[in-house]
């Protein structure tokens, strides 16, 4: 991959993921303190958008991108219709509203993680090596839109909140015209007679057929309910108990997963797929731990340890699982597995997560803007280990994953 190549896609990941973060992150903050006053419900239903629109996404990226059009032309239409609908959200003073428009925007920007996955990987001829280094760029992008939202102090005043949306609209719109410059990825089966299971994506399903992977998908789905505790309730949190720029200091999290993109294709000389998946869960247990127990005093080193943990538990579980996924998959159903997977991860798993946290932070409020936040955490702790047991259990693959140079 020459040097205009790998400089492109990582501007791309760079900014599909700062256009997500720059809002995302704060959304929880936005919608219970500012002028909505959303329930905890009602912002894990909004947070739930994203799942709803991973569960689509497969037939999107399915449908079109393997059989149709070029995977970064649906990128740019995508980012260019969400603008639309970013810049209407930042309007929005009602929860109903406000949720219908982000629905449909999640729909719309959702296929987009599996989209430059795509085209990175079709520019790649050892993924395990050089996929790692263009993917942390996306966390350099997550990085940057907390420390501009940290730099504007947006999180002292709530309300203030919408411009992320103002924000992110601006980006997305210029990125929309930006993709239809970026390599091209043409569809790998554009021109052959495909069956309707191909053309919806279906036979992505085909990965399922192995058992381990079978097993390793149904731990995707499992994870992400403890998972979107973090996602949907950290920033809240932090905010409630008195940490100063919260979103900035979250940014933390995505400095040790830069550290750990870095030294992955070492990890995955040393460990075998067993090992790093499963690393990557008890991440979770640990972090879980450390949040149900620390606060802005003398415990706020767990806070901070909390929040670095980030790179173990993202990189060690979805990483690692991304690459699985395309060497199971290989070239002919790229897209629709990385689809597939997108499904099972942001989709299905978060879905039933973001609505059993948005339960779990109203059972334990004790008043308005105040909340249990040990029961809240000690939940998906437990839940996260009883995980990592069954997959330690059943999931027999232990292989390396070799590095070439």
């Amino acid at each position: 991959m020459n040097t205009t190549i790998r400089i492109k896609l990582s501007t791309m990941m760079f900014i599909n993921f700062f256009i997500w973060g720059i809002w995302f992150v704060t959304m929880g903050t936005y919608l219970t303190k500012g002028i909505i006053a959303a329930t905890g419900a009602q912002t894990g239903l909004a947070y739930g958008t994203q799942c709803l629109g991973a569960i689509i996404a497969p037939f999107i990226v399915g449908m079109i991108a393997d059989k149709f059009f070029s995977a970064q032309k649906i990128l740019g239409v995508l980012h260019i219709i969400g603008s639309v609908l970013l810049y209407l959200l930042s309007t929005k003073s009602t929860f109903d509203s406000f949720y219908t428009l982000l629905l449909f925007y999640m729909i719309l920007f959702m296929p987009t993680l599996a989209l430059v996955n795509s085209i990175s990987m079709n520019q790649m001829t050892n993924a395990e090596k050089e996929f790692a280094k263009v993917r942390v760029w996306g966390t350099l992008g997550w990085i940057a839109s907390g420390l501009v939202i940290g730099a504007m102090a947006w999180e002292s005043t709530p309300d203030r909140l919408n411009i992320t949306f103002y924000v992110s609209a601006i980006v997305s719109l210029l990125f929309g015209v930006f993709c239809f410059f970026l390599p091209n990825t043409p569809p790998p089966k554009a021109g052959q007679k495909v069956s309707i299971a191909e053309t919806l994506g279906l036979d992505a399903l085909n990965v399922l057929k192995d058992k381990n992977y079978l097993v390793f998908f149904i731990a995707s789905i499992l994870i992400c309910i403890p998972l979107a505790f973090y996602y949907g309730q950290a920033n809240q949190f932090l905010n409630e108990i008195g940490l100063e720029s919260a979103a900035a200091k979250m940014t933390i999290g995505q400095m040790s997963e830069t550290v750990f993109l870095f030294l992955m294709p070492l990890f995955f000389v040393r460990f075998g797929i067993k090992q790093m998946l499963l690393i990557g869960m008890l991440a979770w247990v640990v972090r879980y731990l450390l949040f149900a127990y620390g606060d802005v005093g003398q415990n706020i080193w767990m806070i901070y340890l909390g929040i670095a943990l980030h790179g173990i538990c993202y990189d060690f579980f979805f990483v690692t699982g991304q690459i699985y996924t395309d060497q199971k998959a290989g070239a002919s159903i790229r897209s629709s597995a990385q689809g597939l997977i997108t499904l099972a991860t942001y989709g299905v798993g978060m879905y039933i997560g973001f609505y059993v946290a948005g339960q779990i932070v109203d059972q334990n409020s004790a008043g308005e803007g105040i909340h249990n936040w040990n029961n809240v955490w000690i939940f998906p702790c437990l839940f996260a280990a009883g995980i990592a047991l069954l997959f330690f259990i059943f999931f027999k693959e232990k292989q390396k994953i070799a590095a070439n140079n």
